[in-house]
């Protein structure tokens, strides 16, 4: 599909604006294996792009900071090609915003201009189930504050949790915050049976730990396990191998914080890796462009990263829905400030992408 599209010749920058925007989520998001509180929403870097043909586009940015006010009076043909992505190592912090504006000029969505290739349709978990059972600190609600979190995310329209585990790494002593954590990916799979559950050990388990949890865990159905310990591929072969034993039909995710993207291909390669986590942002949609066919050809998954704002759960559905390859995306719930987002909706445990031009989703006052 992105063969046939249209240049965008004729079009010139006049204008790179940053903005600042905030995210709201609806309840205080607690503590990981590395992290303390997450809080009740971040603020956030994003960008509107202007050319001198009227169109605008804007979009999000968590890499490192750059200069891309140096693009304006640039063609827009030599910063963006709507068949690969950014063409200019300048314009990285406006990738998403150069995404929303060249398929706003084609009166494309953006799933259409990269590739078509997926459904929009999008089945997403809810990625805010964090360590609610030890907070509040003077008062702590135990299992219960996990299933609350749970409850509100069910009744918002989510179908999938990921759960949060490693209390041990941080916050319990070793062996009390594996017994918690498998206490509470029961209680979570007893109360909602047919969910999609997955676990995210933020690197806060090893690789005897990780067997220790896959034994005990074998009879609840589980998706994937997500960063149980930093990659190596000597621990990886030792969950492969465990997997293979007890015939675990477990996925193994990797590949969010901080990756060397071309290990974490090579031992995606070698089979040890099932679905690579690269953030939509950090990483970037033109970086995943160019990844995600190299996944598939491996045999793996991607699901871009997406937590911290609700804007990269609509980013990562639209390159979900533009290449494929992408079975499930992470969900945060929430708003952000002045973001009407309403043209997505969430339903029955999918997010439903719209047609409409760009991201289909218009900029906050400025």
């Amino acid at each position: 599909m992105t063969s046939a599209l249209p240049s965008l010749a004729g079009h010139r920058i006049t204008a790179v604006e940053p903005l600042e925007i905030r995210s709201r989520y609806p309840r205080p998001i607690g503590r990981n294996a590395r992290l303390g509180a997450h809080g009740e929403g971040p603020a956030a870097r994003a960008y509107m792009v202007r050319t001198d043909s009227g169109f605008t586009g804007w979009g999000m940015d968590e890499g490192p900071p750059g200069t891309p006010e140096l693009l304006v009076g640039r063609p827009l043909e030599e910063v963006f090609n709507p068949g690969t992505g950014i063409l200019d190592p300048l314009a990285r912090p406006v990738d998403v915003a150069l995404h929303d504006l060249a398929a706003r000029i084609l009166e494309v969505p953006v799933h259409a201009m990269i590739g078509g290739l997926g459904s929009t349709e999008v089945p997403c978990y809810s990625g805010a189930i964090y360590f609610d059972d030890l907070d509040p600190e003077d008062a702590p609600r135990g299992i219960e504050g996990v299933l609350a979190g749970c409850a509100a995310d069910h009744a918002a329209g989510y179908r999938a949790f990921k759960l949060k585990i490693g209390r041990g790494n941080r916050w319990m002593e070793t062996e009390e915050g594996f017994a918690r954590d498998l206490a509470v990916v029961r209680a979570v799979r007893a109360a909602y049976p047919a969910a999609r559950l997955l676990v995210d050990m933020n690197d806060g388990y090893d690789p005897a730990r990780t067997l220790r949890f896959l034994d005990e865990t074998a009879d609840l159905d589980l998706y994937w396990i997500e960063e149980p310990f930093a990659e190596h591929a000597e621990g990886l072969r030792r969950v492969r191998e465990h997997r293979e034993a007890i015939r675990s039909q477990v996925l193994v995710a990797d590949g969010e914080f901080d990756p060397d993207v071309e290990e974490v291909l090579a031992l995606t390669r070698e089979g040890l890796l099932d679905v690579l986590l690269m953030d939509v942002l950090s990483f970037g949609i033109t970086a995943w462009r160019r990844c995600l066919p190299e996944v598939v050809a491996a045999g793996a998954l991607a699901s871009p990263h997406a937590w911290g704002h609700p804007l990269k759960s609509l980013y990562a559905a639209q390159l979900a829905a533009g290449l494929g390859g992408v079975e499930v995306v992470e969900g945060v719930p929430g708003t952000t400030d002045g973001v009407d987002t309403s043209a997505y909706r969430l339903q029955e445990g999918r997010i439903l992408v719209p047609d409409l031009p760009g991201f289909g989703i218009a900029p906050p006052a400025v």
